[in-house]
């Protein structure tokens, strides 16, 4: 019955591969030769999907031959990765370094001038972003994981790199997602500007038991998507939630541990990933004042392998993941290829897989995953973040401290 379950999925997929729309720009774009799933390894439940094509869809390979090559090996854990103008690339380190890496590989000197991070766990300087006006103020801006009174909260930070490029002048911090809590882990963690130039920043809802109920709770910043101005405050055009004490920074809500934003290139909306327990790994598309589900709907289990809360899928009033995995790939930083040299990626999206070792390619048509691929595979890294470089080329960190071009041969 499962293996029918699964033929059943992937038919409905492919259909949806031949559909046609004019809404997106890439709707002839082909995708490159369609395959099996790429996932072949059974699941950890036997949760039924919300409908075709929402996990294990069919795969897709990229006929234009491409290579993905590593530009230096010294990086210390690097979290983030953003393109400046010139070419170069601006690297978050977990540790609490920013550093320059040139395209040819130099590394240059940490750039000092931060706030202190706390790096236990899975904290530290986490993601970045520059400003539009970057090129005039040279500012920036990014995540980090803050000790206050001996506990640990998502906090953002702005400052203005110098002109030397040696520190960051007039640091300060703009928004900390409350409450605190002692827990080292799940801050989320990315960072980007909005089609409105306004800042959107996922926060995780930091793992503990004690915490993890206030992804639903409009009143904390925990497990939510917040939309704030350059300087912190609540953007205009927020959504507005009825209940009591509600946060007017607060975008969506209900998250699990968010690692991953990216603007979609043709409706500039904002997608997102997020780890899941074990199963549930998501993509969401995040509109204004949505609840995400989580914990209260999820399509994964517990560690331990006991259901979490009543173990169900679908509820009323909360969103259904865009795509799902089970088992998890881990999805972290990514972005949407806008580049042209190679076709079939054209606004697909790219997502570094941390336990999964590669880089997801999802082929995207009317909000829906229609294709799915695995990059780079056999470098057998963690990939953390992934990023359009100047130069139209995909850029890719890892934990192991690699930077990779990935481009047309």
């Amino acid at each position: 019955m499962k293996n029918l379950h699964y033929i059943a999925i992937i038919f409905g997929a492919l259909l949806a591969f031949t559909s046609c729309s004019n809404d997106d720009k890439n709707q002839d774009t082909d995708p490159g030769t369609v395959t099996n799933p790429v996932e072949t390894t059974a699941p950890n439940t036997t949760y039924t999907p919300a409908f075709a094509g929402q996990t294990r869809i069919n795969g897709v390979q990229t006929n234009t031959p491409f290579e993905g090559k590593v530009i230096t090996t010294t990086l210390s854990a690097p979290w983030g990765v953003k393109a400046l103008p010139d070419g170069r690339l601006l690297v978050t380190e977990k540790a609490g370094n920013f550093r320059i890496v040139k395209v040819t590989g130099e590394v240059s000197a940490p750039i000092t001038g931060i706030p202190a991070v706390n790096a236990a766990g899975q904290g530290g300087l986490l993601g970045l972003c520059l400003d539009p006006d970057f090129a005039t103020n040279r500012m920036i801006y990014w995540v980090f994981s803050e000790n206050t009174a001996g506990k640990n909260q998502t906090s953002v930070a702005k400052g203005k790199l110098s002109s030397n490029e040696t520190a960051i002048e007039g640091a300060t911090v703009i928004y900390r997602a409350n409450p605190a809590n002692a827990s080292t882990l799940h801050y989320g963690g990315r960072i980007l500007f909005d089609k409105s130039g306004n800042l959107v920043v996922s926060t995780g809802e930091r793992s503990v038991l004690e915490t993890r109920p206030l992804s639903q709770s409009v009143s904390t910043g925990l497990g939510k998507v917040v939309r704030i101005t350059k300087d912190g405050a609540a953007a205009s055009g927020n959504p507005t939630f009825t209940q009591t004490g509600a946060l007017p920074e607060l975008y969506s809500y209900g998250h699990r541990n968010p690692q991953g934003l990216a603007l979609h290139p043709v409706t500039g909306e904002v997608w997102l990933s997020e780890h899941g327990p074990r199963g549930g790994d998501e993509i969401n598309r995040v509109r204004a004042g949505l609840n995400y589900g989580w914990p209260t709907i999820t399509y994964g289990i517990e560690y331990s392998g006991e259901k979490i809360g009543d173990g169900i899928q679908k509820k009323d009033g909360m969103e259904q993941p865009v795509y799902y995995w089970d088992p998890v790939v881990s999805p972290s930083g990514m972005t949407f290829y806008t580049g042209n040299r190679v076709p079939e990626w054209e606004n697909n999206l790219f997502i570094g897989a941390l336990s999964g070792m590669h880089i997801v390619r999802l082929a995207i048509r009317d909000n829906k995953v229609i294709g799915e691929e695995r990059l780079l595979a056999s470098e057998n890294q963690r990939f953390r973040d992934v990023t359009q470089g100047a130069d139209g080329a995909l850029y890719a960190v890892t934990d192991g401290g690699r930077l990779y071009r990935i481009d047309k041969k």
